[in-house]
């Protein structure tokens, strides 16, 4: 009988230490392109963060304080990631580049090893599994949205690392949803993780048998996440209270700070809609309808990937929903598709599920959504400003498929695969 234990038992540390070396020599080509191109577009995201923590230590308003020029670029966190963002004022700008530079590789790293736990764990031989994880951390390397997070220098992946771990990981050393909870007060979006603490830790009806996964922990979970929140959320009332106010009663609620709503890098449904250039009030309605719709439907599967005891998929899921429902979404944002490949890979028995995401990791690997803006350029009648569209929003669309094919499909074909084993 096999236990699904590695024979053998543990590797030795040598081969994950070679394992990552590798990931260091694949990432190299891109560290070393955005940390020699022109400074004053170098980790333009990362002087953001170190400016809002600048502004603390000299007395400043945080949200009135911009970047040099040519970015001009204000800070546009909550109050508390500007005090988190302190260590990083106190570095020289060289080291704080370094320091970060280094930081995403390493958490893409713990982010992978995460994520594609059964693929990793199901492999057998010394040397396997870490190479298949060195493969792995340099194939996600080069997904466009994590080679954006080496060009801004951006916090997504470090958010995506904390909720991910929050549910994912077996004996968590810490309370489980204090994560989620620090994420969701320095960035808001990863508020979504606490919509899905809740919808599995109540049953949506008294006797569902199919919350039988722990909805006591995932209670307690919920609880922790909302408290962890609220208390950094009202921290900074107390502390810097100025620029919490002129946050949330200002900055917070112009979404022009965070750059052109329209532009291509928007993936997100309001901006996918921003682009086809309707009347405002029409926009909106069917942003907020399309939110509606595929909100119900993504929560409502992630619910149910999690009662199946399929938690990579239901995180996958809910960190779409980061993506899709936010007003901006940038490209880079999309680090979710890691954990979405991992979903679909599962534990590396079914090929057509291994086809499937090397489709998917293909697709983000291109940089399709600029070649939408090519095709539009080109000024061809009819098809540029049709086919020109349709691609520049490739990105977003491509996670609509994403939330259906984690929701729908992939049941499916779990389903499918299971008949005839069973049979046999």
């Amino acid at each position: 009988m096999t236990t699904g234990r590695i024979a053998g038992g543990r590797r030795p540390a040598w081969a994950w230490a070679l394992a990552l070396v590798a990931l260091a020599a694949a990432a190299s080509p891109l560290i070393a392109y955005w940390l020699t191109n022109p400074e004053d577009q170098r980790l333009v995201d990362l002087d953001v963060y170190r400016t809002g923590g600048w502004a603390l230590l000299r007395g400043l308003p945080v949200y009135d304080v911009i970047t040099p020029a040519p970015q001009l670029l204000p800070f546009t966190y909550p109050p508390v990631a500007a005090m988190l963002a302190v260590p990083l004022a106190m570095m020289s700008w060289p080291v704080a580049q370094w320091v970060w530079t280094v930081a995403i590789v390493a958490v893409l790293a713990v982010t992978v090893r995460h994520a594609f736990r059964a693929l990793l764990d199901g492999v057998r031989g010394v040397l396997a599994a870490p190479l298949l994880f060195a493969v792995l951390c340099a194939a996600c390397t080069y997904l466009m949205p994590i080679r954006d997070q080496f060009r801004f220098g951006q916090v997504d992946l470090f958010l995506l690392a904390l909720c991910l771990l929050d549910c994912v990981a077996r004996r968590p050393w810490w309370p489980r949803g204090m994560l989620i909870g620090l994420a969701t007060a320095v960035k808001l979006t990863p508020g979504v993780f606490l919509v899905y603490l809740a919808i599995t830790a109540f049953p949506a009806r008294q006797g569902d048998t199919r919350q039988r996964h722990g909805s006591a922990g995932q209670r307690r979970a919920f609880f922790m996440a909302v408290f962890t929140a609220a208390l950094l959320t009202l921290l900074p009332l107390l502390v810097i209270f100025d620029d919490a106010r002129d946050f949330w009663f200002g900055a917070l609620l112009d979404s022009e700070r965070l750059g052109a709503n329209a532009a291509t890098t928007n993936q997100s449904l309001r901006g996918m809609l921003l682009r086809l250039y309707l009347p405002d009030w029409l926009t909106t309605v069917l942003w907020l309808a399309a939110v509606a719709v595929i909100g119900w439907y993504g929560f409502r599967r992630a619910r149910r990937a999690y009662l199946d005891g399929d938690v990579t998929t239901a995180v996958a899921l809910t960190g779409l929903m980061a993506v899709l429902l936010s007003p901006v979404a940038w490209i880079h944002h999309i680090a979710w598709v890691v954990v979405v490949l991992a979903a679909l890979a599962g534990s590396g028995r079914d090929p057509v599920r291994l086809l499937v995401a090397a489709g998917v990791w293909l697709y983000y690997v291109l940089p399709i959504p600029w070649w939408g803006v090519t095709l539009k350029a080109l000024e061809i009648p009819v098809l540029s400003p049709v086919a020109g569209k349709i691609v520049q929003n490739a990105f977003g669309l491509g996670a609509i498929g994403l939330v259906w094919l984690l929701g729908t499909w992939l049941p499916r074909r779990r389903a499918a695969v299971a008949v005839p084993a069973a049979a046999t």
